[in-house]
């Protein structure tokens, strides 16, 4: 799948190559498409486009979501076209070796989207606030107040760069739009059931708390504490062989949000004052 468009192949039960079509990214097309299959077994693979394809498509087939990073097949492919990998996708998931990803159900998905758009504006607001740093070491400025409290910023405005003027003027406008997430944040983990229960662990506010539950979705799927680290990336990589085993660093694997969730959080300490990041 592309931004514009995707590719499909066809198999059929015998595993005969029945279609291959360059499909536009559009609901039309892609209904025009599958009209003729009745309930089919699909597969898509992970790309910044696959949710609304997949949540049209799920109505009428039995959709799987394909992890790009673990289909080897196609990653190390000597050539690589996308009809090649639609087809190699399709011939995996009728063999019953696609490396699935899970999908979240529609409501952890939009909690998804409410803790990462947080936790991009926070982003924005830091490379922001290295910016003004960035003008004031390049003009031999210091100013001795804590960054960005009120006094700190007026003395920035005092300085007259246009520049400074200007971070500061869209730095307000983050602050106002984190502040107000924030308190969209609190008011949805204080009726989720999940995140009213990891708050009881000290240390986990209520930006961790939903953060990390919508992030694993449903821990039942995990059958013990270690399958739930190897899922963050927090399992150290392995490497043994010939009786020789070395332990190296965190693997990184999976949401780098829920293993970043202790850096990620900067929680507010009120519903009007965010912390300094």
């Amino acid at each position: 799948m592309h931004k514009n468009y995707l590719q499909a192949a066809v198999l059929d039960a015998e595993g005969q190559l029945v279609k291959q079509q360059r499909i536009a990214n559009s609901r039309d097309e892609l209904v025009n498409f599958f009209q003729p299959f009745d309930k089919a077994k699909v597969v898509i693979e992970s790309s910044g486009s696959w949710y609304p394809i997949y949540q049209l498509l799920s109505e009428k087939h039995e959709v799987t979501l394909s992890n790009p990073a673990k289909t080897k097949t196609i990653a190390q492919a000597k050539v690589k076209t996308d009809k090649i990998d639609a087809l190699t996708l399709a011939k995996l998931l009728r063999s019953g070796f696609i490396a699935e990803s899970y999908i979240p159900p529609k409501h952890i998905m939009d909690l998804r989207e409410l803790v990462r758009y947080r936790a991009s504006l926070v982003r924005l607001r830091t490379m922001l606030k290295n910016k003004i740093h960035a003008q004031l070491l390049m003009h031999g400025i210091r100013i001795d107040d804590y960054p960005f409290t009120k006094a700190y910023n007026e003395k920035l405005r005092a300085l007259g760069n246009y520049k400074v003027d200007g971070y500061l003027t869209v730095l307000d406008s983050l602050n106002r739009q984190i502040t107000e997430t924030s308190r969209k944040i609190r008011q949805t983990a204080e009726h989720n059931e999940a995140a009213q229960l990891l708050m009881t662990i000290p240390g986990v506010g209520y930006y961790s708390a939903l953060l990390i539950a919508s992030e694993i979705g449903d821990v039942n799927r995990f059958p013990d504490s270690a399958h739930l680290c190897s899922y963050a990336g927090l399992t150290p990589s392995t490497h043994s062989s010939g009786g020789i085993t070395y332990h190296g660093r965190i693997t990184k694997n999976g949401s780098r949000y829920l293993r970043g969730s202790s850096q990620n959080a900067q929680e507010p300490t009120s519903d009007s004052t965010p912390v300094v990041t």
